[in-house]
């Protein structure tokens, strides 16, 4: 039987040429992100942005489980303080971060308390844009994240979000993003890995073009095997053997598992791909009711990928220099309502992980009695939290691209 060629099985198989076939492809591919493995400067720091959408309730995240306020206004929903995992005599984390906690015990785990903005809005997609766009006041037309990007050189395989659409935190003025789906990032269903081979395999005396098509492929077949793997290894921690995307919820969130968006972000980061920003989310924190349960679920995603992730970076000088910030568009308000859950609030809290964070609980908590009508009254400005990622991480001046806003946060990066 004659070794299949790529020639031939182009022809065989109908397809006018191997250029065309890439063509037709995505605007920004897996490929296009490991094109640039081992160009980035070994010295940077990368960001990792987790968004939590739907409005996590903060004060279940971290628990102020000794104040008698907090069990008065949410008697159901209260956890005690044998049931927490203990950060000091006063605060612990939810029952379902274990491994959140263990990181806070080795000083990996930040966490900044009472963060908000002024004028706080309860809607789902007013408050996700403000912290999209880092611009409380008024509508915003780009994105924190795309002015930087603005500012440094363009490339949009800086900044990448796994997302099935891209969020506008990566959307600049002259410039955007690039939005890389997980899903259907695989050579065609059926095709064999023989004709992958073929397909990939340089030809004496072929033009330029073929030549060019010809590589393309061998990236695909090299990116096909990473996800399949990456894939597999999710499956087989979810127990799903299918290995199935998650659903995306009506507030927001990638149709993907977390765990397979930062696998991704790991296997790019350990490539030395140029990017500098992640973006990866998980959704269906709106818990209105059965909050209890449905939180614990979800908050048990979030702490196993998190604790994978970190470990895994913990591993190399590359990965030592990941900051991850996980964030909610908002918090819940104090006080349960009557289906045994929550309803929309205001400041919460946000999570800093990394080898280069300073562990331990910073900032002032919000009082659970003096309120705003009902909600907590914000202790640090949001705008504080993107300035020092944009000094400390991304080494640029938070003033050119959070509109001169001077706020910053002292001794956590």
């Amino acid at each position: 039987m004659d070794i299949l060629t790529r020639r031939r099985f182009l022809v065989a198989s109908g397809v006018a040429g191997a250029a065309g076939l890439a063509a037709g492809a995505a605007a920004y591919r897996l490929e296009d992100l490991l094109a640039t493995a081992g160009d980035r400067d070994p010295d940077v720091r990368t960001l990792v942005l987790v968004t939590l959408y739907g409005g996590n309730d903060g004060l279940n995240t971290v628990v102020p489980y000794a104040d008698p306020a907090y069990h008065d206004a949410r008697p159901e929903l209260a956890y005690a303080g044998e049931e927490v995992r203990r950060l000091d005599d006063e605060v612990g984390l939810n029952p379902a971060l274990a491994g959140l906690h263990s990181l806070y015990g080795e000083g990996r785990l930040a966490v900044v308390r009472g963060v908000g903005y002024p004028k706080a809005d309860r809607s789902h997609f007013r408050s996700m844009d403000i912290w999209h766009t880092a611009e409380p006041e008024r509508p915003g037309t780009t994105g924190w994240v795309g002015r930087w990007l603005d500012r440094n050189g363009g490339d949009p395989r800086l900044a990448v979000s796994f997302e099935p659409a891209l969020p506008p935190l990566l959307a600049g003025e002259r410039t955007a993003g690039a939005s890389v789906s997980v899903s259907g990032r695989r050579a065609p269903r059926g095709l064999p890995e023989t004709a992958l081979g073929a397909l990939a395999a340089a030809e004496p005396g072929e033009s330029a073009a073929r030549a060019r098509a010809a590589a393309c492929f061998a990236d695909l077949r090299a990116v096909d095997q990473m996800i399949r793997d990456v894939r597999d290894a999710a499956a087989d921690e979810d127990g799903d053997e299918d290995g199935e995307t998650a659903p995306a919820t009506a507030t927001g969130g990638a149709r993907t598992s977390l765990d397979t968006q930062l696998d991704l972000a790991a296997e790019c980061i350990e490539a030395g791909v140029t990017t500098r920003v992640f973006s990866v989310s998980l959704g269906g924190f709106d818990t209105h009711a059965d909050e209890k349960q449905l939180q614990e679920v979800l908050l048990g995603q979030l702490d196993r990928a998190l604790t994978r992730f970190a470990a895994r970076m913990a591993r190399t000088d590359a990965g030592r220099k990941v900051v991850v910030a996980v964030y909610s568009e908002f918090g819940r308000r104090v006080r349960a309502n009557g289906s045994d859950g929550t309803d929309h609030g205001t400041a919460s809290n946000v999570l800093l992980l990394g080898s280069g964070v300073r562990g331990g609980l910073h900032g002032d908590p919000p009082s659970l009695t003096d309120l705003d009508r009902g909600d907590l009254k914000f202790t640090a400005d949001f705008r504080d939290v993107y300035a020092t990622l944009l000094e400390s991480v991304l080494d640029t001046e938070p003033e050119s691209v959070l509109g001169g806003w001077r706020g910053r946060l002292t001794g956590v990066l």
